[in-house]
């Protein structure tokens, strides 16, 4: 293992969650590696679509809380080119084996990405009211 592999796993800190001998490689995967990577880059996520929606002229703040949380859900499942972003934010963040592991089922762990930061945006709705002046 090379040094940035070390100083990843180091830096972005313990597993988040529950793993057993029953859990599948993507739910391994999903704790070991996603879930402290999303931990690790809440706020720059946070700042992210802050921006989205101040560069999309979006008045967050003029609509009900089920209209915000159907804007956050569009913007990360429709969005191609915003969700290719957050998924570098990401990716960026794997060692190489992980990155090894990821390619493998691609398709299946970025549904996992997307919608574990999908679900914390909207757990921090109350951030972007402020953000979009």
């Amino acid at each position: 293992m090379d040094q940035r592999d070390v100083f990843l796993k180091e830096f972005r800190g313990q597993t988040i969650g529950t793993v057993t001998n029953q859990s599948s490689s993507d739910e391994v995967f999903q704790n070991e590696v996603l879930r402290p990577i999303l931990k690790l880059q809440n706020d720059l996520f946070v700042a992210s679509f802050a921006n989205y929606v101040a560069k999309n002229k979006i008045d967050f703040s003029t609509f009900s809380i089920e209209k915000k949380m159907t804007i956050i859900e569009t913007a990360l499942q429709k969005d191609i080119k915003y969700r290719n972003a957050l998924k570098g934010m990401i990716i960026g963040l794997f060692t190489t084996d992980e990155y090894a592991q990821y390619i493998k089922n691609s398709s299946g762990l970025n549904k996992r990405m997307m919608g574990m930061l999908i679900e914390r945006l909207k757990n921090q709705v109350q951030l972007f009211e402020n953000n979009t002046d």
